[in-house]
C-alpha cells in the first residue's frame, strides 16, 4: 500500500493538531509534513518545550495519523552559505535543534531546502559554507538517527538530482539523502526528470508530487499554485518510472491552500488527479 501524506500548509492553519490530524484522516492521509519555515511563529517550534512535544506525540497515537518528516525551509531566511557569520551560526544552530525536535517526535526525515543563499548573491564562498555546514549537520543527524533530505528546487543551485550527486560525493553518510519534487525537476529544460530519479534512486527518502510551469528563454517558470494537470509534469510517466526503479517509499501532495476556504476541494480534487495515475503505475491507493 504507497502511503501517501499532505503538506501541513494544504490544511487550515489556526486550527490545534489533533485537528489537524483528525482532518488528514478524514481526507485519507497516512501522514504530515510539517513546515518549519523562515517565519517567526514556525521557527518558535523549534523551541516547544517537553510536554508540548508530548502532547503531540499522544495525538498522533490517538488519531493514528503521523508527523513523517519536517520540511524546514527556515534556513532560508538562516542560510549556511550566508556571507553573515552570525546567520551561518543561526543556521546550524536550528539545524541542531530541528535536529533534537525531530528525535523527540521520532522523526525520521527532515527535508532541507537545496540553497545555498536565497536573499544574497551566490558565489563559490556560498557554495563552501553550505557544505561545511552541511556536513557538521550530518554529523549531528547521524548521532540521533535523522536523516537529512535535501529537495530539488526551484534554484539553479539544486535543481536536479545530478547536482545533489556532486554535493554527496562531499558528504560521506548515509544520513544525506534527496527529496525530489517532480515538479521541480520537470521545470528545468536541461533535466531528464526519469534520468535523474534513475540516477538517484539509491538515494531517495521520499517524493514529492506537485505541477509547475516551465522555465523557457521568456519565462521564470511558476513552481507552486499550478493546478494538478495543468502544468509541465507527466505524472504517469515518472510513476511509472518510479514503479520499475522498485520504489516503495512515501508520496507528499504538496499544496498551499491554508487560507483556501475550499482547501477540502481542492485536496479531493488534487487526488482525483493523482490517485488514478498513481494506480495506473502499479501502486495500490486507497482513494
Amino acid at each position: 500500500m504507497a502511503q501517501i501524506g499532505i503538506y501541513e500548509k494544504a490544511l487550515p492553519k489556526d486550527i490545534s493538531w489533533k485537528e489537524r490530524f483528525e482532518l488528514a484522516k478524514e481526507l485519507g492521509f497516512s501522514f504530515i509534513e510539517m513546515s518549519i519555515d523562515e517565519t517567526d511563529e514556525r521557527l518558535a517550534r523549534l523551541d516547544w518545550s517537553n510536554e508540548t512535544i508530548s502532547q503531540l506525540r499522544d495525538d498522533m497515537f490517538e488519531t493514528g495519523v503521523r508527523i513523517n518528516s519536517i520540511c524546514l525551509s527556515g534556513h532560508r531566511r538562516f542560510p549556511f552559505g550566508s556571507s553573515n557569520r552570525d546567520k551561518q551560526q543561526k543556521a546550524k544552530e536550528m539545524m541542531t535543534k530541528a535536529i533534537q525536535f525531530a528525535h523527540k517526535l521520532s522523526i525520521k526525515v527532515i527535508q532541507i531546502a537545496g540553497y545555498d543563499v536565497y536573499y544574497e548573491e551566490k558565489s563559490m564562498l556560498s557554495r563552501e559554507a553550505f557544505i561545511e555546514g552541511l556536513k557538521s549537520s550530518v554529523k549531528t543527524a547521524s548521532e540521533y538517527g535523522v536523516i537529512l533530505s535535501i529537495e530539488i528546487m526551484d534554484d539553479p543551485f539544486m535543481n536536479s538530482i545530478t547536482k545533489f550527486l556532486e554535493i554527496k560525493k562531499q558528504i560521506h553518510s548515509p544520513y544525506l539523502q534527496v527529496y525530489p519534487d517532480l515538479g521541480n525537476l520537470s521545470a528545468w529544460p536541461e533535466n531528464n526528470p526519469g534520468v535523474e530519479l534513475e540516477k538517484g534512486i539509491d538515494c531517495i527518502t521520499s517524493i514529492h508530487l506537485k505541477d509547475t510551469y516551465p522555465v523557457t528563454t521568456k519565462s521564470a517558470g511558476q513552481f507552486r499554485d499550478v493546478p494538478f494537470g495543468q502544468g509541465c509534469v507527466d505524472f504517469l510517466g515518472l510513476l511509472k518510472n518510479l514503479k520499475r526503479l522498485e520504489y516503495d517509499g512515501t508520496f507528499l501532495i504538496e499544496m498551499w491552500s491554508e487560507k483556501s476556504p475550499d482547501f477540502k476541494k481542492e485536496i479531493e480534487t488534487a487526488k482525483e488527479y493523482l490517485y488514478p495515475k498513481l494506480k495506473e503505475a502499479g501502486y495500490d491507493v486507497v482513494a
